[in-house]
């Protein structure tokens, strides 16, 4: 039984990591521009954040983790299991042109929006 629920955890954390490496490069290879590639980046970030928090509980549940020491433990994993989503803010944020305080609110806006 754990070694079922290690290969599980294996391998949600190998989708993760691939899925959240690649959002931006996917969106390039499909030539997605506007709308579109909005759409798909947050689509597949959220997916990849997905696939990183269902890890991230269990790797929690493990270590029978609660309260507020969960909250910390399964946010820093998640960040650090999806490093894309700074890139994938940052592109959204080049497609609006935003620049200055504009964007720094934008892209942490949106850094915090994905992890949650």
């Amino acid at each position: 039984m754990k070694a079922a629920a290690f290969s599980l955890m294996a391998t949600l954390a190998t989708f993760a990591a691939h899925a959240g490496d690649t959002c931006v490069t996917q969106a390039a290879a499909k030539n997605l521009a506007g709308a579109a590639k909005a759409s798909f980046l947050t689509k597949c970030t959220r997916d990849a954040v997905t696939a990183s928090k269902a890890t991230c509980d269990a790797q929690a549940a493990e270590k029978k983790l609660a309260g507020a020491a969960k909250t910390s433990f399964t946010k820093k994993c998640v960040t650090d299991m999806t490093p894309d989503v700074q890139a994938t803010c940052d592109g959204m944020a080049d497609d609006k042109k935003l620049a200055g305080a504009a964007r720094n609110s934008y892209v942490s806006k949106c850094t915090t929006d994905s992890v949650k």
